[in-house]
């Protein structure tokens, strides 16, 4: 007699209605993230001594930052600390409600007894966001009611509203589906289909990109307005297209971009030059058969990768300045009659800092071609070996050819990051006698915005470096389908 199996219910699916609120319940979960880091839409800005560049998320864990303007008002007793102590509790409420509607909006994507867990998560994050914002409210309600509001300026701000508007939805969303939709049952499984939960995997990291590579573009405002630190930006201060236009007009500018220019492409072009080195330290490295050898030439050759440059200028003074070692041993031998500082001068200072990169990061840069050699099949060694091929024979004909592939792909990188010298090397080796040779573009831009306060000018050329590396990077690309037959994009 064959036994019929009950079917599964842990991977039953929603109901039609239900799916569609949860495709809206997580659309206003991604929009309720954004509005947690971009200032412009800071809910919790009930006041205009809060500083435009203070976002929710800051607002919520940096008392400091919240009451940055409030001195006088505090001194004044124009607005208590009480108030502003609120206000920071309500932001740090309403942040928590985003975060416990995310991932109750996370589990949506599980089977149904994990979708309800998430609909009951996602309705206490709306409780939450619904009571944060309340309480901000109350705060913009009593600096109204402060006997001088015109010092405090009392806002309302709109992203109050619709962050209101998506907690309501939120919240009404959630208890819908829970009290419409079918109940789960205890014999159903807890569990993601793989493909939702590679994708959950991957969001801190998508996070971290949006936070780090994304979100600093919103800095790029700047260049478009003439801005000093501490101002505000506003149509007052806009001048559209002035500094873009200003780089190609001032005579002056015009010769420090071209010099800034033949330093950056010179220094990165020996690095391209040399970019093989990695590949073929990876390949000796390869071929050290004693595992305990080879494990610590790798270690010690990568170790330097870590440190940074502050430590190895400090290392390099040691040995080349006045009272460094080479200095007083030369002194010592007669060769000198006083101490030399290697390190103020002129000459070579491209492929000083050629070698000081190449020493730093040579290890690093193997480890990519040392795991592509790993994935080479090895019966092709032994047949090299059967007709008579030499250690440095299977390295040419076997090793090297497999690793092209692997080179071409990080010498597209590298030609798309032309212009990315990195600033922190430069800077520490920078003196008066090699700062006309040693500063590239990176450098130039922080001289720019942070020694001599042109924000926007400094925003203007490194909005347009970003762009040149875009199109270097599908020039590069270009050319690699053309020549290879094959392409990274």
């Amino acid at each position: 007699m064959t036994k019929t199996l009950a079917p599964d219910r842990g991977a039953a699916p929603a109901s039609g209605t239900a799916e569609l609120v949860y495709k809206l319940l997580r659309v206003l979960a991604i929009v309720s993230i954004i509005f947690l880091f971009i200032p412009t839409l800071n809910p919790a800005r009930v006041s205009g001594l809060i500083n435009q560049n203070t976002s929710l998320f800051t607002s919520g864990v940096s008392y400091a930052q919240l009451t940055n303007g409030f001195s006088k008002a505090f001194r004044k007793n124009w607005v208590s600390e009480g108030t502003m102590i609120a206000v920071m509790l309500s932001s740090l409420v309403t942040f928590l409600g985003i975060a416990v509607d995310c991932g109750g909006m996370a589990c949506t994507l599980g089977s149904h007894r994990l979708q309800r867990i998430g609909t009951g998560l996602s309705l206490g994050g709306g409780v939450l966001m619904v009571g944060g914002l309340a309480g901000l409210y109350g705060c913009y309600n009593t600096l109204c009611a402060t006997s001088k509001p015109e010092k405090i300026l009392p806002q309302l701000p709109v992203a109050w509203f619709i962050m209101a508007a998506i907690a309501l939805i939120t919240l009404a969303g959630s208890l819908l589906v829970l009290l419409t939709g079918e109940k789960s049952h205890k014999g159903e499984k807890i569990e993601i289909a793989p493909k939702y939960q590679l994708f959950l995997m991957c969001i801190p990291f998508l996070f971290l990109c949006f936070l780090f590579g994304y979100l600093p573009l919103y800095g790029w405002r700047y260049a478009f307005f003439d801005y000093k630190a501490g101002d505000v930006l506003s149509m007052d201060n806009f001048v559209g297209l002035k500094w873009f236009t200003y780089l190609f007009q001032n005579e002056a500018t015009r010769a420090d971009i071209i010099r800034v220019m033949k330093n950056t492409l010179g220094i990165s072009g020996l690095g391209l030059a040399t970019s093989w080195c990695s590949m073929i330290f990876a390949v000796f490295l390869a071929e050290i058969k004693n595992d305990k050898y080879r494990r610590f030439v790798q270690t010690f050759t990568t170790i330097p990768n870590f440190i940074s440059w502050v430590l190895i200028f400090a290392v390099a003074t040691a040995i080349f300045s006045t009272d460094g070692f080479i200095s007083n041993l030369l002194v010592k031998l007669g060769v000198w009659a006083t101490g030399q500082n290697l390190l103020v001068n002129n000459s070579h200072v491209w492929l000083q800092m050629l070698l000081w990169s190449m020493w730093k990061g040579l290890g690093w840069g193997a480890i990519v071609y040392i795991a592509s050699i790993s994935g080479i099949d090895q019966s092709l060694y032994e047949a090299a070996k059967v007709d008579g091929a030499g250690r440095f024979a299977r390295m040419w004909n076997i090793t090297i050819p497999e690793l092209m592939p692997t080179y071409c792909v990080m010498l597209l990188m590298a030609v798309a990051n032309i212009l990315n010298n990195g600033m922190d090397q430069y800077l520490v080796f920078s003196n008066s006698a090699n700062s006309a040779s040693i500063t590239v573009l990176d450098l130039y831009v922080y001289n720019l915005g942070i020694g001599s306060g042109l924000i926007p000018l400094s925003t203007a050329i490194g909005m347009l470096k970003s762009v040149v590396s875009i199109l270097l990077l599908f020039a590069a690309n270009k050319i690699s389908k053309a020549a290879r037959g094959d392409s990274i994009i």
